[in-house]
């Protein structure tokens, strides 16, 4: 049974938009307002020119391959599956731990109307994933119009908040004058950190990928997406975070855990805080839907080619979509819900999305082919996006290293138990003598890290091209 193509350009642009803009908006001022005071805008430009680059990347590899899986089909058709599974193990850890950030920011802000005891957070946590998991059992169209509903609803509480914020300045100049004043009160010795910190804020333009074989015209659909997806949420996030660091000094920023809340108060008053509180959960709510709807994608396609185990390939008989995967990766982010913070998740899922954005980046080098009309900049935005990769995987922790690369190299036998055997299964079928078998296996593409050399052979040959 095959996936239902029901996804249009305004939807598929809604869960690009939905997966980036959640709680991160909503707590990231506070959080680099303690590093680096009000220089922070700064950082957020520059996390968005960097988000922007990668995200070309993305609407550039979905150009080339329109399948369904986005980085995992990206890298496999580039170079071979062992690499695939890498880019597409790597971000499904890192898009399950943000599941699990989202249930705890939507308990969190929740707290602010109800305070809540510990087994009631827990209960509260698994509800918000359970009835998500069930939208997007129930049909990949409902639940790309609930997300629409959601994306437009939760833009409204930002947009009323630039609104109040611009008319402010403009009775009150001498307000952001002095709170941007001085703009690095620390100096930038901490932008790498606060850089990690804001970019996962735009992370989630790569969920826009990974439903290409349900959405209509994906080749021209998924790119579009992307990059309308991009400039709606970068405009968003610059004149939010202008507003915030105009309206309150960063060191009451620094001292508080919910900084729009406090802006909202500032600016209007009791409703604003409530608005903005209101606005916060219904945020969550909608990047863990979009979430939700885009790792499951990602383990579904990696279990087709036998990647991953089958059942996370099972297809709804009545619904038409991977249940399996949703349900075991809820299962997973409830667990991690349970017993991690906000901030660890946050600062090691950017670690693994790295990681996977630097293979993509590489694959694109190799998708680039000269008998097809060229895309403007495909040739320098990959080898900016490596950049840009590595200063990410190394402004994060030690411990995020040491543990995340522990975890992408446990990977590794998951590997080599699962695809041998699906890739000998589709051998046998294909071939009858056991002559052909030990062939074709001599042969195939995919040997286990035999093919490093070649790859790194071909990426040299196309930098080469290129000059």
């Amino acid at each position: 049974m095959k996936l239902k193509r029901e996804l249009g350009l305004f939807d598929l642009t809604n869960i690009v938009i939905g997966s980036i803009v959640g709680a991160d908006i909503y707590v990231a001022s506070t959080l680099t307002a303690g590093l680096i005071g009000p220089f922070s805008i700064i950082v957020w430009m520059i996390a968005g020119l960097f988000a922007t680059v990668i995200a070309l990347v993305f609407a550039y590899c979905s150009y080339y391959v329109p399948k369904v899986g986005g980085p995992f089909a990206f890298v496999s058709e580039a170079f071979d599956h062992f690499y695939g599974f890498l880019t597409g193990w790597s971000m499904w850890i890192a898009e399950v731990l943000a599941l699990s950030v989202f249930s705890l920011a939507f308990v969190n802000y929740l707290q602010y109307f109800i305070p809540l005891s510990f087994f009631q957070q827990i209960a509260v946590k698994g509800l918000f994933l359970f009835v998500l998991t069930f939208i997007n059992i129930i049909g990949v169209k409902v639940a790309g119009k609930l997300n629409d509903i959601l994306t437009i609803v939760k833009l409204s509480p930002l947009l009323l908040l630039i609104i109040a914020g611009l008319l402010f300045f403009a009775f009150n100049p001498k307000t952001i004058a002095a709170n941007y004043s001085p703009l690095a009160p620390f100096g930038i010795g901490k932008i790498g950190t606060a850089l990690v910190l804001i970019f996962w804020a735009y992370a989630g333009f790569e969920l826009g990928t990974l439903p290409a074989s349900e959405v209509k015209n994906p080749k021209s659909t998924v790119p579009k997406a992307i990059i309308i997806g991009m400039i709606i949420v970068t405009l968003f996030y610059l004149s939010t975070n202008f507003v915030v660091y105009g309206i309150i000094n960063w060191r009451d920023l620094a001292k508080t855990s919910v900084p729009l809340v406090l802006v909202g108060s500032t600016l209007l008053g009791a409703i604003g805080a409530v608005i903005m509180t209101i606005g916060a959960m219904i945020s969550v709510s909608g990047s863990d839907e979009s979430g939700i709807l885009g790792t499951a994608r990602l383990s579904y396609a990696m279990s087709l080619d036998g990647m991953f185990p089958k059942i996370f390939s099972k297809i709804h008989s009545k619904y038409g979509t991977p249940y399996m995967s949703l349900i075991i990766q809820g299962a997973i982010a409830f667990t991690f819900a349970i017993f991690s913070g906000i901030s660890r998740l946050i600062s090691f899922s950017v670690f693994n999305l790295a990681f996977s954005f630097l293979l993509t980046c590489l694959a694109l080098i190799v998708l680039t082919k000269n008998n097809v009309k060229k895309l403007h900049g495909q040739n320098i935005l990959p080898l900016i996006g490596i950049v840009i990769c590595l200063y990410l995987i190394y402004s994060t922790s030690m411990f995020d290293k040491i543990v995340g690369l522990v975890l992408i190299l446990f990977g590794i036998p998951l590997y080599v138990f699962f695809s041998p055997k699906v890739e000998m299964s589709n051998l046998k079928k294909m071939f009858v003598s056991e002559e052909a078998i030990f062939s074709r296996r001599l042969e195939r593409k995919e040997k286990f890290l035999a093919n490093f050399l070649k790859l790194l052979h071909r990426i040299y040959r196309k930098l080469t091209m290129m000059d």
